[in-house]
């Protein structure tokens, strides 16, 4: 019972955070993506992840992008060892593989994404896209935040990792 209230505390915090932040980018365009997120602050392992990777100049790229992107409480739900594991150059292309399957080429609104069944990622496999009791899924990750738009695409946030099969 207090963790599933922990989760939903959790989600109410990062949702009404993106609200807010997402309706003051709305009228001033905006940021890209990796300013986006690392300005949010509920991004930071990503945001680290991004740089480990070399993947910030992409990401700041013209794009358009449309990045399924997992909250700090994702990455510490992963198993212990997991992100440090990572984030060592000798993993470099284990990360890069990871973040680009994050990455899904063109600007897909949740409207759009909603009528998918899957996406192509930058990393070459597809995730599925599911409705589930009201919710959008992509894989085994709830979409939590949608349409948080940036100069050079849009970001959903999502509640897990995605973890390329």
């Amino acid at each position: 019972m207090f963790n599933k209230l922990i989760k939903t505390t959790s989600v109410l915090v990062a949702t009404l955070l993106f609200t807010a932040f997402a309706h003051a980018n709305h009228h001033e365009m905006k940021k890209d993506i990796v300013d986006v997120a690392a300005e949010n602050g509920s991004f930071n392992t990503l945001v680290a992840a991004v740089k480990a990777a070399d993947l910030v100049d992409t990401l700041k790229g013209e794009g358009p992008f449309t990045v399924l992107a997992p909250t700090d409480e994702a990455f510490a739900a992963l198993p212990e060892g997991t992100v440090d594991m990572l984030l060592k150059p000798e993993n470099k292309d284990k990360l890069v593989a990871v973040l680009t399957y994050h990455v899904i080429p063109g600007k897909i609104m949740a409207a759009e994404v909603m009528k998918l069944n899957s996406a192509v990622t930058v990393q070459g496999s597809a995730v599925m896209i599911a409705i589930d009791d009201g919710n959008v899924m992509i894989d085994n990750a709830k979409v939590i935040m949608p349409d948080v738009e940036a100069s050079n695409g849009v970001i959903h946030v999502i509640d897990a990792v995605l973890l390329p099969k």
